[in-house]
């Protein structure tokens, strides 16, 4: 291992673990992962079989106290996300953490504290959130256009995020614990949000509205499989969110940025790749059939960024209040869209 590489453990490795793990260990040279925990013992079997001199353990707390780490990536269950990231931070350990940080607003500011406080006795520590969609190029050039003024202040902004139907009766399962469709689904439409229109920028109201057209059993978490959410600014403009668990051809994730003298578009014609299908039924073309098909080298250039900002004590990528202001709005939409409620909020951000 190079001096120059950062120590890391993952804790976590289920879906997104995996991805993470195998993204720093084989796809970010600067990067060495020495260690990864999971209570599941499948998981564990995986990592043996595929993170080659990587020490596996069953429980995070051991990792943290037997490995010699200065990065840990959580990308656990989202109801771990907070814990184990505040016990890294109090390590001084630099943490990478999988979104959201909680489901719960408190939770995710206390995270921040802790990080707060942390960096008096650790200043180069870096702790963000990931939101892969910041790393993507497609969104990034539409962000580098948009700050140059090119086409004028934005106005507004429209993005979904629509993910293949499960048949699985898995997003029945995981809404339980996932906060919600906002919470969950649109929490990177919300993240983009504060990106083109600026983390300051103040919510004047917003409402949701949804319904659940194919998992019924969301229902008794009350959740739905498809929601609209428009949301009104302080300064003139406008957000219109939209969220489905049920597209039939693949993943559907698109963004559009309105400004005064044009309109900044990612994706709105959606591909797997640059193959098309022309015969007797027409022109057809294929779609990601998952968010990490689309995304996937998003990610790597997150793993990559990432690893650079800790080892070139660079600022981290994305601020880590940003992701507890994503959660406290995901939090209200899903509180509009269970009353029917639509929330008002004075200039400091309170509810009227």
């Amino acid at each position: 291992m190079s001096p120059q590489q950062l120590r890391i453990g993952v804790a976590g490795l289920g879906r997104m673990g995996k991805r993470h793990a195998m993204n720093f260990h084989a796809f970010t040279p600067r990067a060495h992962v020495v260690a990864a925990s999971t209570p599941d013992e499948t998981e564990r079997k995986w990592a043996a079989d595929n993170l080659e001199g990587v020490k596996i353990y069953a429980d995070y707390d051991e990792m943290l106290e037997k490995e010699d780490l200065q990065a840990v990536v959580v990308a656990s269950v989202t109801a771990a996300h907070a814990e184990q990231t505040l016990k890294a931070i109090e390590k001084g350990y630099h943490v990478l953490c999988e979104k959201p940080l909680s489901i719960d607003v408190q939770i995710a500011q206390s995270v921040v504290k802790a990080y707060t406080k942390s960096l008096q006795s650790h200043p180069s520590q870096k702790v963000m959130c990931g939101f892969s969609r910041r790393f993507d190029s497609s969104y990034r050039e539409a962000h580098e256009r948009m700050a140059r003024g090119d086409h004028g202040k934005p106005v507004v902004f429209r993005s979904q995020t629509a993910d293949l139907l499960d048949t699985s009766g898995f997003f029945v399962e995981y809404a339980k614990t996932s906060g919600g469709i906002f919470v969950d689904c649109s929490i990177h439409d919300i993240d983009l949000m504060l990106w083109f229109f600026g983390e300051d920028c103040k919510i004047k109201s917003l409402q949701a509205v949804g319904v659940t057209a194919v998992h019924h059993g969301l229902e008794a978490s009350g959740d739905r499989d498809n929601a609209i959410a428009t949301i009104e600014f302080y300064g003139g403009r406008i957000a219109s969110l939209y969220c489905s668990r049920m597209m039939a051809a693949g993943q559907e994730d698109t963004t559009e940025i309105i400004c005064e003298r044009g309109s900044l578009r990612v994706n709105m014609q959606g591909r797997k790749n640059h193959f098309e299908i022309h015969d007797s039924l027409g022109v057809r073309r294929e779609l990601p059939q998952h968010y990490y098909e689309r995304f996937r080298e998003a990610f790597v250039t997150e793993a990559q960024e990432f690893t650079a900002s800790c080892l070139e004590d660079k600022p981290a990528p994305i601020p880590l209040q940003s992701s507890v202001t994503a959660v406290a709005i995901g939090q209200a939409l899903q509180r509009s869209l269970v009353s029917g409620e639509k929330i008002f909020f004075d200039e400091n951000g309170l509810k009227i």
